[in-house]
């Protein structure tokens, strides 16, 4: 990864993918969109495409793990998915605990008085948003085993 690269986070979804991207200083999170899945030719269009126009080094990849610590079938799913984003876009995928997210998000846009149509637009984004904030905010622990020791 290279310096002022962002970082992008993604919320997997069969249907929708909510993305966010942090700033080159990897300090703040912010909602980007919500991707509609299409078709893997398309998919990875767009997201070689998004990773070129945001400046993209690296992918957090929300990974749903049960309340009791286990991976389940949405989990394989994602993980799947983080094969097949690597494949496309030639990055490094760090995947990252995402219990939560979607419900703080719901919470969050509830409180900001949102109908629920509008809610629903944002959501995944915004859990997005919540799970890269979540991943900086524990100093980008995926970087610790880039570049060589010693430096």
């Amino acid at each position: 990864m290279t310096a002022n690269t962002r970082l992008l986070g993604v919320d997997y979804g069969t249907v929708r993918i909510g993305l966010a991207v942090s700033d080159a200083d990897r300090k703040i999170a912010s909602p980007l969109t919500t991707y509609t899945r299409r078709n893997k030719e398309l998919d990875g269009k767009y997201f070689q495409e998004v990773v070129a126009e945001e400046a993209i080094g690296e992918i957090v990849l929300g990974l749903p793990i049960h309340l009791a610590g286990h991976e389940g079938q949405k989990a394989h799913e994602a993980r799947a998915f983080g094969k097949w984003l690597h494949e496309a876009t030639g990055l490094l995928i760090v995947f990252w605990d995402e219990r939560f997210t979607t419900v703080e998000a719901e919470n969050s846009l509830l409180a900001a008085g949102l109908t629920s149509k509008r809610r629903k637009a944002r959501r995944d984004r915004v859990a997005a948003q919540i799970l890269l904030q979540s991943y900086l905010d524990a100093g980008c622990p995926g970087e610790q085993s880039l570049g060589p020791l010693g430096r």
